[in-house]
């Protein structure tokens, strides 16, 4: 089996994850908030990434050197997947997963900024195609700027944030210190967060399992991508990621009704279009 064959099989994997985590984000909305969703989420996490730590004897790598550094990337997360969640609860998936398609030209253009990494003429032009596709998904005027589209377009700046100070965490960091610290800093700020006003809703029974779901599912779809990564190219990878807008418009019009909208698409494949030039241009640069 060729290694683009493999990575293609883990991609189908990454994009059935994220798409189930999205119609369980929406199920629980009915009886949580995002803020709750992510404490719960959190919580099972912890519990998740200890286990498989310390079955695999890779709970060694938790260190506490990087304090400073885990709590600013967290943030940023948190911020982002609470935003993300506000906007699979209020707009049409299909208009959520192209804004976030966005998320690479935000950390092209954040990166020299924060790792002083260069930004390109190509690169320039590459985040200007993918605005323009910004352009044509949201279709900025007062009449349909809803709060789901700010908070959807809001969540890639802040996964791009998450994914710089990542790439800075992990040239000292192991993935499994990563990941805990991610989730516990998340459970902290999500009980903070959800319980500052003394209630807390608690999954019922009908919820918890969507709650189980949101957690793997989250996880799964991470794996997944960076096993994907690591056998082929970004520039092969990423393709097959754009799959993941027409899946998730045909769910949403399965499930929920959603119109199928051509210049969602347009928009789309205007950032597909930048993310590929940038890729593509970074990897003739190596």
């Amino acid at each position: 089996m060729s290694n683009t064959t493999q990575a293609a099989l883990w991609m189908i994997g990454a994009i059935i994850a994220f798409t189930t985590m999205a119609i369980a984000g929406r199920s629980v909305s009915v009886e949580l908030d995002t803020f709750e969703i992510m404490l719960f989420r959190s919580l099972m996490g912890i519990v998740i990434v200890l286990a498989i730590a310390a079955y695999t004897g890779a709970i060694r790598q938790i260190r506490f050197c990087k304090l400073r550094l885990h709590l600013v990337r967290n943030i940023c997360h948190f911020t982002g997947q609470n935003l993300w969640f506000y906007a699979i609860i209020t707009i049409p998936l299909a208009q959520v997963f192209a804004l976030e398609f966005t998320t690479p030209i935000w950390v092209l253009l954040l990166s020299p900024l924060i790792l002083q990494e260069r930004l390109t003429g190509i690169g320039l032009i590459a985040a200007l195609i993918g605005f323009a596709g910004i352009l044509i998904v949201a279709r900025p005027d007062p009449a349909n700027m809803s709060p789901g589209l700010l908070a959807a377009a809001g969540c890639a700046v802040f996964f791009a944030l998450t994914a710089i100070f990542t790439r800075k965490l992990t040239r000292t960091e192991g993935i499994t210190s990563i990941l805990f610290f991610l989730t516990l800093t998340q459970a902290i700020f999500g009980l903070l967060s959800a319980g500052y006003d003394g209630d807390i809703a608690v999954p019922s029974a009908l919820t918890l399992p969507w709650v189980v779901v949101i957690s793997i599912a989250g996880l799964v779809a991470h794996f997944c991508l960076t096993k994907a990564l690591s056998i082929a190219p970004a520039s092969t990878v990423m393709p097959l990621d754009f799959v993941r807008l027409p899946a998730i418009a045909v769910v949403g019009m399965i499930l929920y009704d959603e119109p199928l909208e051509l210049l969602v698409f347009a928009g789309a494949a205007l950032i597909f279009l930048g993310n590929f030039i940038n890729i593509r241009h970074a990897g003739a640069q190596k």
